[in-house]
C-alpha cells in the first residue's frame, strides 16, 4: 500500500527502490538524532515548568503590550533553555537577518571595529554590515569591519585572528551555518573554543553568533561556551513551524537590554510589544522544536546519502556528523538547480503546482532560485530549497516539519531530475 500511495503521488518505483536502499543504512544515525531531541525536549519541558506556564500566558495583548506577562515568561522559557541570563523573543522582529542587524547596531558605536574570524557572512548580512554598500549599513555609521578567512581546511586562523584584533575591535560575528557557501558548519564546542581564543587576546570583545539553522542539532548550544549573544529567527528551527513570525536573541542582560532599545526605543526598551495573539504559535512551536529539528536533520542526512550515492559532490558528507539542518548539493548546472526546486515545490502542501523561477531577490548579488510552499511564508524549518545560479549551481536544501514529509520531498527531487535525464537510478 505504501508503495502505492508513492506512485499514485508522482514516485516512480525505481526512485522508491532507490530511497528504501539508502534509508535501511541510515537507522543508527537516526537513533543518535531522536537521543538528542529527546534531551532537548526535556531541556524545553524543564524551562516551562520552572517558570510556571500556564493558559493565563496565552492571551492577547494590543497597543503598547505593557505588563504582557506571557511575552516576558516566553523570554525566561527561552533564556533559560539556552543558559543565558536574558532572552528578547519578539514578532517584531521581522527576520533572521534583522535580528542580526538589531545585536550589531544595538551593541556597536562609531569607531568600533566588527570582526567576523570565519570568513565572509552570509549575503543578506553584506549590506547590514557595509561590505556591500547600503542605505543604513553599519559602514555609514562608522563601524569598520575585518575579516579572517578560515583555512582551507576549514580550521580557524587563529595567527591570521589574533593579527586582525585591534583595540577598537569591539565584537567577533560567528555565523554557525555555511551559509551560501561550502565550508563546515560549526559545532557549538568549536565555536566555543574559538570564543575563548578571542576573550583570551581580548577580554572584553563581544562574542555573537548567528545560530540560525543550529539550535537543537546538538545537546548543546553555542551559549553553553561563552557566546555573549546567540541570534535566530522563529521561522526556522526554534519556532518549530508555527512561529507565523519573529526572531529572538538571548545572551547577557547588558547586550540584550541595548538591543530592546534598539528594537523599540530608549527609554522604553523592552516594556513595549504587544504579542498580537502570537503567543500560543511561539509556546507550543518551541515546546515542538526538538522533534520538528530532528526530522529535518534526518530529512538532511538523507538527502546527503541519496544524492551521494547519485554521484553529486554533498556538503556536509553523509556520513559527518551534524550540526546544522542544511545539506548541500552541487547539482554542476542551472537546469539540476532548477529541477531539483521544481521537485521541492511539487512536494509542498501550499502551492505545489507552482514552479518557481530564479529572481533577483532583495539583499543577495546573484539571482536566486527558491522552492517553498510553506504554511508561513520564507519559512525555512518548514520543506524548502533555494540557491544563487552560479556554479558549481549549488542548492540549499532543510527542513520539513515532518520526516516523512522531508523523505518525500527529496524522493520527488529526484524524481524530477530522473525525468529530465539529469539522472540515472
Amino acid at each position: 500500500m505504501l508503495s502505492q500511495i508513492y506512485k499514485e503521488s508522482g514516485i516512480s518505483p525505481k526512485v522508491l527502490a532507490l530511497g528504501e536502499e539508502v534509508l535501511a543504512g541510515l537507522k543508527e544515525r537516526f537513533t543518535e538524532i531522536d537521543a538528542i531531541a529527546e534531551y532537548n525536549q526535556l531541556k524545553v519541558l524543564g524551562a516551562m515548568h520552572k517558570n510556571h506556564v500556564s493558559e493565563m500566558h496565552f492571551q492577547a495583548t494590543t497597543g503598547y503590550g505593557y505588563n504582557d506577562t506571557g511575552r516576558d515568561t516566553l523570554e525566561r522559557v527561552y533564556a533559560d533553555t539556552f543558559h543565558t541570563e536574558d532572552a528578547l523573543v519578539r514578532s517584531q522582529i521581522t527576520c533572521g537577518t534583522h535580528a542580526l542587524n538589531l545585536a550589531l547596531s544595538a551593541n556597536l558605536r562609531p569607531g568600533d571595529e566588527l570582526l567576523s574570524p570565519v570568513g565572509k557572512p552570509y549575503d543578506t548580512l553584506e549590506e547590514v554590515i557595509g561590505i556591500r554598500p547600503s542605505i543604513g549599513s553599519l559602514a555609514e555609521y562608522g563601524v569598520s569591519y575585518a575579516q579572517v578567512d578560515l583555512l582551507p581546511d576549514g580550521s580557524f586562523d587563529y595567527e591570521g585572528i589574533r593579527k586582525a584584533i585591534k583595540p577598537n575591535t569591539k565584537m567577533a560575528t560567528i555565523q554557525r551555518s555555511k551559509g551560501y557557501a561550502s565550508r563546515p558548519t560549526l559545532s557549538a564546542e568549536a565555536i566555543g573554543e574559538l570564543i575563548a581564543f578571542l576573550k583570551s587576546c581580548k577580554p572584553d570583545i563581544i562574542c555573537m553568533v548567528d545560530n540560525c539553522y543550529g539550535e537543537f542539532t546538538e545537546i548543546t548550544e553555542p551559549s553553553d561556551y561563552g557566546a555573549d549573544m546567540i541570534v535566530g529567527s522563529l521561522i526556522k528551527n526554534p519556532g518549530g513551524g508555527l512561529a507565523p513570525a519573529g526572531g529572538y536573541i538571548c545572551g547577557t542582560a547588558a547586550c540584550v537590554e541595548q538591543v530592546a532599545r534598539r528594537l523599540t526605543s530608549p527609554g522604553l526598551g523592552r516594556e513595549v510589544g504587544a504579542n498580537l495573539g502570537t503567543n500560543p504559535a511561539f509556546y507550543q512551536g518551541f515546546f515542538l522544536a526538538p522533534t520538528v529539528t530532528a526530522g529535518a536533520e534526518k530529512g538532511a542526512i538523507f538527502a546527503a546519502s541519496l544524492y551521494e550515492k547519485l554521484g553529486f559532490r554533498v556538503h556536509p558528507a553523509s556520513e559527518t556528523t551534524r550540526y546544522d539542518i542544511i545539506q548541500a548539493i552541487d547539482l554542476n548546472s542551472a537546469e539540476g538547480l532548477k529541477a531539483f526546486c521544481a521537485g521541492i515545490q511539487a512536494a509542498a502542501p501550499v502551492d505545489s503546482f507552482v514552479t518557481p523561477e530564479p529572481w533577483a531577490m532583495p539583499g543577495y548579488d546573484d539571482e536566486v532560485i527558491m522552492a517553498a510552499g510553506a504554511f508561513v511564508q520564507g519559512s525555512s524549518i518548514e520543506l524548502s530549497a533555494d540557491g544563487p545560479l552560479r556554479p558549481p549551481f549549488t542548492v540549499f536544501f532543510q527542513g520539513g516539519i515532518t520526516w516523512y514529509h522531508a523523505k518525500y520531498g527529496i524522493l520527488m527531487s529526484v524524481q524530477k531530475l530522473l525525468d529530465a535525464g539529469l539522472v540515472m537510478c
